[in-house]
């Protein structure tokens, strides 16, 4: 039996798992469309709510949202050991977190933006800080829940490389539909207000936000529903017996993750994914309303940052397969560097003709387009590679570290955002005018970070992650000798 597993030619065993109709493609794209719907409130809105409704200084949140990840390096591990141990049954390993989670994840959203200022008077400095706290770590852990099974999910689906491709568009359009809803609420959330002396600012309220985030919360409940009913997992792991589990096992596969030269590449391109892309997004929205003046600026050059996906989306599966999907995301991260470096060059130009920022904006949304639509077929990939190299199946755990370097990139979001208010010296106060200089600094902050963040993302896809369009087209040769040998064992079942 050994040589016969070891001359497998066709794809006989990845065959059995493949054949993804529509339903599957729009059950899984849901998982991450509910996901955003909260995920992309906190993106978007929270940090300018924790700074110009609640009070807080930039310095706090920077360091709450630390420690948030200092305790994530602690739970993501233990979810991602939960999901892969717990026993698989007719509801399957996997989406069934998704019904589990669908109302906790609900509130765990709106109870972050409950706080009014009135609300945060009456609880104090103190008060207002230990509730953000609670509540942020709180969303965090709920969120992870929801995280690591659905991305896990996409191992079980299918194998077969294409579909995970097409699996993984799907998820960032849904992601993508997902981040629209927030861009509503920026539209609405700012008043011009005349002070004294004549001059025009741009006043954050209360309400906009309120009412978008409790909305939101309630359709991603629904959605999340829903996706539970349209996934299906065609690749079941047999239960162990407890007999069967070694103690320190858990550190003994993050040990083969992270030695895994793929497997760390698809980690770090998915942290500096991330921390552009939120840095981006909560830091805009001080640009155009303190800078440019024009809130209509935050919805504008959101569709001009994701508007090259639905064009991409098109020419992603012929993309990937003339070129392969770490050259391309290369490419791409590239392009998208080099258009924030071209912003922060022409600065003189752009101060006069606000809304040329918007044309650098698309330049860098069609390099980051393509990433975005790719980056969970990148971290299956380095998944498979890794199951393949060790002959052991663990995709809870393997998507818990990925998924605790993409909060890594939210620390460093974070760290971004805050340092660069605290660097023009960011007032918490409402109506206050800034001076020129702070304007510069923060011109200087949203163009030079995010520049520097999605450089060295190219830097990553071209010299540590490494599967090129070759070797991913080995692998699926070495993934189906692989399964051919845990279908033996009675390791895993295939199709139902």
């Amino acid at each position: 039996m050994e040589q016969e597993i070891n001359n497998v030619q066709s794809s006989d065993y990845i065959a059995r798992t493949s054949g993804l109709e529509k339903r599957d493609y729009l059950g899984y794209a849901m998982g991450d469309f509910a996901g955003c719907l909260c995920f992309a409130t906190v993106t978007t809105l929270l940090q300018k709510y924790y700074t110009d409704i609640l009070g807080l200084s930039p310095l706090f949140i920077m360091i709450m949202f630390i420690v948030a990840r200092i305790w994530d390096a602690i739970n993501d591990p233990i979810m991602g050991r939960i999901v892969d141990l717990r026993k698989s049954d007719s509801r399957g390993r996997y989406r069934v977190w998704m019904k589990f989670i669908s109302i906790p994840l609900a509130i765990a959203t709106i109870l972050m933006f409950i706080p009014s200022t009135g609300i945060a008077e009456a609880l104090g400095p103190v008060g207002i800080c230990i509730y953000a706290t609670i509540t942020y770590i709180v969303f965090g852990m709920v969120y992870t829940m929801h995280q690591i099974p659905y991305g896990s999910l996409a191992s079980v689906v299918t194998t077969d490389d294409k579909e995970r491709n097409k699996l993984s568009v799907f998820r960032s359009v849904g992601a993508a539909l997902g981040s629209i809803p927030v861009l509503v609420v920026t539209f609405f959330w700012a008043k011009k207000v005349t002070l004294d002396d004549g001059t025009v600012v741009s006043q954050v309220q209360y309400m906009p936000i309120i009412i978008g985030v409790v909305l939101s919360s309630i359709v991603a409940c629904l959605l999340l529903f829903l996706a539970y009913k349209w996934n299906k997992e065609r690749v079941v792991t047999v239960n162990k017996e407890k007999s069967e589990k070694k103690k320190g096992e858990t550190i003994e596969i993050v040990k083969a993750l992270l030695k895994n030269r793929s497997f760390l590449g698809a980690c770090l391109v998915g942290m500096l994914l991330l921390a552009g892309q939120m840095f981006t997004q909560s830091f805009y929205t001080y640009l155009f309303n303190d800078l440019f003046g024009k809130n209509e600026m935050n919805m504008l050059s959101m569709v001009c940052t994701y508007a090259p996906m639905a064009i991409l989306m098109l020419f992603a599966g012929k993309l990937v397969r003339k070129f392969g999907k770490k050259e391309i995301c290369a490419v791409g991260a590239a392009l998208a560097a080099i258009a924030n470096i071209g912003a922060l060059l022409l600065k003189g130009v752009i101060i006069n003709m606000p809304y040329l920022f918007l044309v650098f904006c698309i330049i860098s949304g069609f390099g980051l387009s393509i990433i975005t639509l790719e980056i969970w077929a990148l971290a299956t990939d380095a998944i498979d590679d890794v199951e393949v190299k060790t002959g052991r199946r663990n995709d809870g755990t393997s998507y818990s570290i990925f998924m605790f370097f993409r909060k890594l990139g939210q620390v460093l979001a974070a760290v971004a955002v805050n340092s660069a208010l605290l660097a023009m010296n960011y007032f918490v106060q409402t109506n206050v005018v800034f001076s020129e200089a702070q304007l510069n600094t923060m011109y200087l902050m949203a163009t030079l970070i995010p520049a520097i963040l999605f450089g060295l993302m190219s830097v990553v896809l071209f010299i540590i992650y490494g599967l090129n369009h070759k070797k991913t087209a080995e692998l699926q040769v070495e993934k189906e000798k692989m399964l051919a040998r845990q279908v033996e064992n009675n390791e895993i079942v295939l199709g139902e």
